[in-house]
């Protein structure tokens, strides 16, 4: 497998613990509007929300690691996450400034500053890798049978035990060169202030397609190089009483995506629907319309986003440009909102009473001049390029009735899925995320894409020699787990 194609299955891996935000987004938004002030001293109400929601953000670092153990591992069982878990509490109990200072014989108060943040996304994430890749070797290890209790499964939490004894070993030495190398990086883009929230805008868009930008997420969304800006925010008052967050700064490299996500792409949309022939239109309207609701309501792009990134990736690069200036202005202006989960119309309800949300509604203003610029800058880039997005293919492909999938099963899709990707024996592993299949093929050159974008592909990205993502939309993990039951 190559390292793209790895990298790209860890990226699917977080969705696991990402996907938990927002349920801690929606609890301690609703308890900041319950309590705006108080956070929880004045609402009893509020207080259980905040402090349930506290409980996941407080354990970001925990969660990475069970969750991608979990999501890495070959057949998803619990005990490779619970691997997940005993690894983390290895490392970290080793590794805490308290084992530190007792393993190298110092004084705790000349423990490096970076083993105070060795509970962090990117310990997490390591420690889930290396759980899962433990997992996946010894889980079938059968042992003599005086030792046959501890065979399989129940075999490598003790392996990851000893693992981690090395691996911290290893960090001891090895931790302090990389927290001061991420946080190098971090501040060298803090430092530049709004523009490098535009820097960093443009590049969250321009790794989409191959799923990497789950790891840049990570260091200005998380508390992996000090910036920690989604927990800082969701902590609202609390945040600003402790002094880990500041009014008009906190919430930056978060509020200029709402622009995009709720007025941009819709604008888009628009462009690609008018810009479609005539006799196409009536299907190119359910597709953008369905596409533009779910990027408007819940901040989810990728529908809308793989209609136009392979079939005109100059669009989908004046896309990333745009998202850039998007989070350039709202940072310079010092408009500012947050999210859990993406940035759409419920996230910002539910952000517009948090005490570190600054003129929030300016960014609804911004939106709507973003919406005619997506809207002028596609349809002027498809016209004068004669670009072939959805609706304005050659006649013949146009007039190709595609499968209708309205009235098939669920297992019936997947007999056609299994088809069109080459037969049940061309399948090494079956993932998915939130809107992709995620496969590993034996042979990629036996798919057939046109079979597959009748089946509702609005893509298919080809990592290495086997990997390939299917652009499906919110189906794509239901459809995944149907083909697993066909495939055994």
């Amino acid at each position: 497998m190559s390292v793209l194609s790895y990298a790209q299955k860890i990226g699917q891996a977080l969705m696991v613990p990402v996907a938990v935000l927002p349920a801690a987004a929606v609890l301690m938004g609703i308890g900041y509007w319950l309590d705006p002030d108080g956070w929880g001293a004045n609402s009893q109400l509020a207080a259980l929300l905040i402090k349930s929601g506290a409980a996941i953000i407080d354990n970001m670092g925990l969660l990475f690691a069970v969750g991608v153990a979990f999501g890495l591992s070959k057949d998803k069982h619990g005990s490779a996450a619970l691997s997940g878990l005993v690894g983390y509490y290895v490392v970290t109990t080793l590794l805490a400034p308290g084992g530190v200072a007792q393993l190298q014989h110092i004084d705790p108060s000349q423990v490096p500053a970076a083993f105070g943040k060795i509970n962090n996304q990117f310990i997490g994430i390591l420690i889930g890798v290396l759980s899962a890749e433990l997992y996946n070797r010894f889980y079938q290890v059968e042992l003599p049978k005086a030792l046959s209790f501890f065979s399989g499964k129940r075999l490598v939490p003790i392996v990851v035990s000893f693992a981690m004894i090395a691996l911290s070993f290893i960090l001891l030495y090895v931790w302090p060169y990389i927290f001061n190398a991420l946080v190098s990086f971090g501040e060298s883009i803090k430092d530049l202030g709004a523009v490098g929230a535009g820097i960093y805008g443009f590049f969250n868009r321009l790794l989409i397609p191959v799923g990497l930008h789950h790891a840049l997420n990570s260091v200005f969304w998380f508390d992996v190089a000090g910036i920690n800006d989604i927990p800082n925010f969701l902590g609202g008052a609390k945040s600003i009483a402790e002094g880990t967050a500041t009014v008009g700064v906190t919430g930056m490299y978060q509020a200029g995506f709402f622009p995009v996500m709720m007025f941009g792409l819709p604008g888009a949309a628009l462009a690609i629907y008018q810009c479609a022939k005539p006799s196409q239109r009536v299907k190119v309207a359910s597709i953008m319309l369905a596409g533009a609701f779910a990027s408007f309501f819940t901040g989810i792009t990728e529908p809308l986003e793989f209609s136009f990134m392979f079939v005109a990736p100059i669009l989908y690069v004046l896309h990333a440009l745009l998202t850039g200036i998007s989070v350039f202005i709202a940072a310079s202006m010092h408009w500012i909102a947050g999210f859990g989960f993406s940035a759409g119309l419920v996230d910002m309800a539910l952000s517009s009473r948090n005490p570190l949300a600054v003129d929030w509604y300016m960014l609804l203003v911004q939106g709507l001049v973003f919406f005619a610029i997506y809207y002028l800058v596609f349809r002027f880039a498809i016209q004068t390029f004669n670009l072939k997005t959805i609706g304005r293919t050659e006649e013949a492909e146009d007039a190709a009735p595609a499968q209708s999938t309205n009235n098939q099963s669920r297992e019936e899709r997947a007999v056609k899925f299994i088809d069109a990707l080459g037969g049940a024996d061309n399948f090494k592993t079956i993932d998915a995320c939130i809107t992709r299949l995620r496969l590993t093929l034996v042979d990629r050159n036996k798919i057939n894409e046109e079979q597959l974008k009748s089946l509702g592909s609005k893509g298919n990205v080809k990592l290495g020699n086997d990997g390939l993502q299917v652009i499906l939309g919110p189906e794509a993990e239901l459809v995944a787990e149907a083909i697993k039951g066909k495939v055994k």
